[in-house]
């Protein structure tokens, strides 16, 4: 008899399994709470695939390039067409604040009159300045930095 008494002792009681399940339910809402305020990234604009420069080489045709990364952001006409894919990358630490560009980039993609890719370029920002993250050089004047510079202008807001 003494031996059923015991077991019934160790056995917990309803109130100590609700404060139980209280904690353990108090323990998720914080969780889902904090879990809230972590940071965000947000992509706007062209998502660049894997690889896809490597796969455009000099000489190629205008419609190899479509295949391989689609229709573009803009096009422009500079001694031939260019193709331009524009894209942004911004994040908030906390949820609810103000975000803030991470990376700009432009894409352009040159052909010359036969429509066959002349050159590449992967524009992005460096030291506040336009440059060319392939040729790792900073267009300094003619038509194609005048093209450029309102295309980051425009990308600057949010």
């Amino acid at each position: 008899m003494t031996e059923t008494g015991h077991s019934s002792s160790c056995a917990p009681s309803p109130r100590r399994l609700t404060a139980r399940w209280r904690g353990f339910a108090a323990a998720a809402l914080l969780c889902a709470v904090l879990g809230g305020c972590t940071g965000e990234q947000f992509q706007k604009g062209y998502i660049l695939p894997p690889g896809a420069l490597e796969q455009i080489p000099i000489g190629a045709s205008q419609d190899q390039v479509l295949i391989v990364m689609g229709t573009p952001s803009t096009v422009a006409t500079l001694n031939g067409e260019v193709f331009y894919y524009i894209s942004q990358r911004s994040e908030r630490k906390v949820a609810f604040m103000n975000q803030q560009v991470v990376d700009q980039r432009v894409i352009a993609i040159y052909f010359d009159r036969n429509r066959q890719v002349q050159r590449l370029a992967n524009y992005g920002l460096q030291d506040g300045k336009i440059f060319d993250f392939i040729s790792r050089t900073t267009p300094t004047s003619g038509q194609e930095l005048s093209y450029l510079t309102p295309l980051f202008k425009l990308l600057s807001f949010n």
